[in-house]
């Protein structure tokens, strides 16, 4: 349908509006008709349209340029001498005047990195042009430091955000490749040679020792330890954390599979393959390191992944907070597929020198040697007994299982709280599944309880890695206790399904997300307005924080487009939800398996 000239010379200037405005829906009635799958639910279709609209409504023109805000506009009073000291005046080279994808823009209107990264994924089913460009725009030269560090957000450009980007990259490359049947190699090379800058600014600026243990500062975690992060302890020393070492192994396996990916047509990236997998075995090897007279992050009595304290005496000591930091580790999984292999003869060779040759570095990591399923190898921090210990307390609905995903923050908490005494001052974590009760970072936000979406669907993606590796006869309880057995694939389609059940009405007609709100649960003119929350209630899933932070709770979107045929069951039977079945990751070209 087109408008005629003649439409547009009526003396009224909104005589064709409705007209207009028909054809407006129209056109995207039929473009979102091509990105979200018809057998949905008309509920799960709603949800995922407006996380989608959320994901473009948020984008935004952006300008900011560091050098001039710190001299001050000519013609005017100079600004107070403390800025030329003050935030971001290490960052002169900051010149920002682009469209980017805002985490919220109406309360949070400037980019934040690791957001972003995120943002990228659900924004890849609608737009993977932009999405590609906005994953680069972050690391070129008027953005990205010299030293490699990429910006984390606009009132502290040196704060430190977990290294999500490769990820993001390599994920938004492949669902690109699922979409168009083309392969962008010069996005993944030009995005993979800048990423290298800023792998090794992590390399050299946040591994205090130089034994591959990493600190980092809070990692946009902001409350969630016992102290902030960023600032100088008050104990004096320094924290090895579980979690900034987890997200630089993650980080390593993401460059890898990349380097697998580009060394397919230029053999030049096997020697860079080579470098990532023996930068994830070195990280790995602390990580789980016992005896000597260190104490590993991996605690063995416990089951569970800790920080370190380290004091200015080197008497040191884990920080026994049962947290999402402890589950980070389950992130840095990867499948070596055996076609890869076979068609890198100069990786393999190195692969196989390196296990026989440094058994004290490979003998404790998961599967180096032993094959899985379809005779993939698996690189993973976590060994099967690790991963089941842990699994025992993330599917533990008294521990971390909500109703409505992973909490950031056990449950047990709530009852036993971590106190630590420093110098007469009381430090300690509650279990807060709702706003923040501290006034860390601001407190406008809380890692001590909620639900928060990026992590627990890195989580659901984490666990379909393990399952591509062990296939089906890896079980474990679900929920802990319950003597009900599920395969890891299916662990991850039920967290995914109660992620989704945020948003979705349930058998009573709410939508959790509103909580008690009741005009938003009965109003017809409201009850279908999604909000897509910053995070959400531990317990009851109703959404706190920021209202309109589609940012990375977009990711819903990708959740509910691959679990497509079970919404749309649910819709005819009205019964649960049924897990999402394995969906692991497109690991190679030959893996049959779903974006």
């Amino acid at each position: 349908m087109r408008l005629a000239d003649s439409d547009f010379k009526e003396t009224n200037a909104f005589a064709a509006f409705d007209k207009t405005f028909s054809l407006r829906k129209d056109e995207a009635d039929e473009f979102y008709a091509t990105v979200i799958p018809q057998d949905l639910s008309a509920d799960a279709q709603n949800v995922m349209r407006q996380g989608f609209a959320g994901m473009l409504w948020s984008k935004q023109f952006y300008h900011y340029v560091v050098k001039d805000w710190l001299q001050g506009d000519p013609g005017t009073p100079s600004p107070p001498q403390e800025r030329q000291s003050g935030r971001n005046h290490q960052w002169t080279h900051v010149y920002n005047a682009d469209v980017i994808s805002m985490p919220d823009k109406w309360e949070y209107p400037w980019y934040a990195a690791w957001d972003l990264a995120f943002h990228c994924v659900p924004l890849a089913l609608v737009d993977p042009d932009f999405a590609k460009e906005q994953l680069t725009l972050m690391l070129r030269e008027w953005y990205m430091h010299p030293n490699g560090q990429i910006p984390a957000y606009e009132w502290a450009f040196s704060d430190v955000n977990p290294p999500v980007h490769a990820w993001a990259a390599w994920r938004v490359y492949k669902i690109d490749k699922k979409q168009t049947g083309k392969s962008d190699r010069d996005f993944l090379k030009r995005i993979f040679h800048k990423l290298m800058l800023n792998f090794t600014w992590w390399v050299n600026r946040k591994d205090a020792e130089g034994m591959n243990i990493f600190q980092g500062g809070f990692l946009g975690l902001d409350n969630i330890g016992v102290f902030d992060r960023s600032a100088p302890l008050p104990t004096g020393g320094y924290l090895q954390q579980s979690d900034g070492t987890s997200w630089m192994a993650m980080y390593t396996l993401n460059l890898l599979a990349i380097a697998l990916e580009l060394a397919k047509h230029e053999s030049c990236y096997e020697d860079l393959a080579s470098k990532f997998w023996e930068h994830f075995i070195y990280i790995a090897n602390a990580m789980s390191h016992r005896g000597g007279d260190r104490v590993g992050l991996w605690n063995e009595e416990d089951g569970f992944f800790y920080d370190v304290l380290k004091l200015p005496d080197s008497a040191q000591f884990p920080m026994k907070i049962r947290s999402m930091v402890g589950l980070i580790p389950l992130f840095a999984v990867e499948t070596l597929e055996p076609e890869v292999l076979d068609r890198l003869p100069d990786f393999k060779r190195r692969l196989k020198w390196f296990i026989d040759n440094r058994p004290d570095l490979t003998e404790n990591l998961a599967s180096m040697r032993t094959e899985g399923r379809g005779e993939r190898r698996l690189l993973s921090i976590a060994d099967p007994g690790q991963l089941r210990r842990i699994l025992k307390y993330m599917l533990d609905e008294h521990e971390f299982l909500s109703p409505y995903g992973v909490r950031a923050l056990s449950q047990i908490h709530r009852e036993n709280p971590y106190v630590l005494n420093v110098n007469g001052t009381e430090h300690r974590v509650d279990y807060e599944p709702g706003e923040s009760s501290t006034g860390v970072f601001g407190g406008n936000s809380n890692w001590r309880g909620p639900i928060w979406f990026p992590l627990n669907f890195l989580l659901v993606e984490s666990l379909q890695r393990f399952h591509h590796y062990f296939g089906n006869d890896f079980k474990v309880e679900f929920p802990t206790g319950s003597g009900n057995m599920k395969t890891l694939s299916e662990v991850a389609g039920e967290l995914s399904r109660r992620m989704t059940n945020i948003f979705l009405r349930d058998e009573n007609g709410r939508r959790p997300v509103f909580g008690n709100l009741e005009k938003f649960q009965v109003d017809p003119h409201w009850r279908d307005l999604i909000l897509f929350h910053e995070y959400f209630h531990g317990d009851s899933g109703s959404g706190v924080g920021a209202s309109h932070q589609t940012g990375w709770t977009g990711l819903v979107t990708k959740l509910i487009q691959q679990s497509s045929r079970e919404f749309g069951e649910h819709e005819k039977t009205g019964s649960p939800v049924a897990p999402v079945p394995d969906s692991a990751i497109e690991l190679t070209d030959h893996a049959p398996v779903r974006t």
